[in-house]
């Protein structure tokens, strides 16, 4: 379907959320850059016109944005919803919950879709029931538009394609280590993780889906041991520092190699990644490397029990339409370095290059809102390939996002340390 003559360009589906009103202050910010057209969305048209009427305190030309009412439950609403814009951008979590209609109904319209999920067993199946379709329609249906998992994404492809126009080849093996970083995990990345667990214990599919490495290839392979996520701390001399699990690995790793796959392998179908948390060198930091991984193994734990699992949802996740202040969201920030290492078909000699990712601002709300803004925008007015599918911000936007991050604020550097 061809989406040129549609009413609006964006709409900002859960805007009414704490992420979704960061996502619209983002875009009424940066109106003047873009001009585009977009619409506010959600379930309460009074809470969609006291959004409204913020924003129009930052820009006043969002005085007169319109707004839009759907339910993420109704068919019909979101089949009348979806077609009057070119692309859907969602904040609406956790995804499992309610976030598979709006899918089926981009898919069905033929419009592009972007969100934030860190949900691998949903992603699974979203993949089985659309991928097909979307790819033979062209439609962008791309999922992990945030800190899960663009740092990571974009990172590694910011390596190979250096790799591939200085050395003509491509990095065999790329590790990350995510840290230092201020802010941590939003509510919503917490939440999806409790949903995820919560499908794994009641769905033998999901938790397969989840465990596998590659479980979110088109096919997923055979299981390979060098595939694993990391689970240990470990001291890493290249960083200098203690380096221990990093909580959204099992998600990163998963998109970085479905990547690989859509892109038709041109980083090696041996290609191999991992992803680790880094914390610092001498005794403190490997106190704050065995902290932190004795706090995720509690956390984990705990929420493989339904009673705790309901007790963490209460006690951990903020309660909706809060966050941090926008003080404590300033103040935020997260640094992403990446090693890789190939050999360069120029000089027959071995690389190694080292990258870095990094953003100012909470990496789960405030560096999220602008990495999700901006992915739409770059599904909007972008000249992307016709690729369709369910995709990923590497293999659907590719470098264009990045360059497009880069003007909005974010590092995506490398290094060429072979001798």
């Amino acid at each position: 379907m061809s989406t040129s003559s549609a009413e609006f360009d964006i709409i900002v589906w859960g805007a009414t959320g704490f992420t979704g009103r960061l996502v619209a202050e983002y875009l009424a910010r940066t109106h003047d850059t873009h001009r585009a057209r977009w619409a506010l969305a959600g379930r309460d048209l009074g809470k969609l016109e006291q959004v409204r009427q913020s924003l129009a305190a930052i820009s006043p030309a969002c005085a007169e944005l319109p707004l839009l009412t759907a339910d993420a439950r109704d068919t019909a609403s979101l089949d009348a919803l979806v077609p009057r814009t070119r692309v859907v951008c969602t904040t609406v979590g956790p995804y499992a919950r309610y976030g598979s209609e709006l899918v089926a109904a981009s898919v069905r319209a033929g419009i592009s879709y972007c969100d934030l999920t860190g949900e691998v067993q949903w992603m699974r199946r979203m993949i089985d029931a659309h991928h097909a379709q979307a790819r033979q329609s062209g439609t962008r249906i791309v999922h992990t538009c945030g800190f899960d998992s663009i740092p990571s994404d974009l990172g590694v492809l910011m390596m190979q394609e250096h790799m591939r126009r200085t050395h003509d080849s491509h990095l065999d093996a790329v590790r990350l280590a995510m840290g230092p970083m201020r802010g941590g995990a939003s509510g919503g990345t917490v939440a999806s993780m409790l949903q995820a667990l919560e499908d794994a214990s009641a769905d033998r599919e999901a938790r397969r889906a989840m465990a596998h490495p590659h479980g979110l290839d088109p096919v997923p392979g055979p299981l390979r041991p060098e595939s694993r996520d990391s689970l240990g701390i470990h001291y890493s001399q290249e960083l200098g520092q203690w380096t221990g699990p990093f909580f959204m690995a099992s998600v990163n790793t998963r998109v970085v190699r479905r990547s690989n796959a859509l892109l038709g392998h041109p980083w090696g179908e041996r290609f191999r990644y991992s992803e680790v948390a880094s914390y610092g060198p001498g005794p403190r930091g490997l106190l704050r490397a065995t902290g932190v991984t004795v706090g995720l193994g509690g956390f984990f734990a705990a929420a493989q029990v339904k009673p705790l699992r309901t007790l963490l949802e209460k006690t951990v996740l903020p309660a909706p339409g809060e966050g941090p202040s926008a003080e404590a969201r300033e103040k935020g920030f997260f640094v992403a370095r990446l090693l890789g290492e190939g050999t360069s078909t120029r000089t027959g000699r071995q690389v190694r290059l080292r990258g870095k990712v990094a953003a100012q601002g909470d990496p789960g709300y405030a560096a999220t809102a602008r990495m999700l803004s901006e992915s739409a925008l770059s599904l909007a007015f972008d000249d992307l390939p016709a690729t369709g599918g369910v995709l990923t911000p590497a293999s659907c936007m590719g470098m264009r996002l990045v360059e497009r991050l880069r003007r909005a604020g974010m590092t995506f550097e490398v290094e060429d340390l072979t001798p």
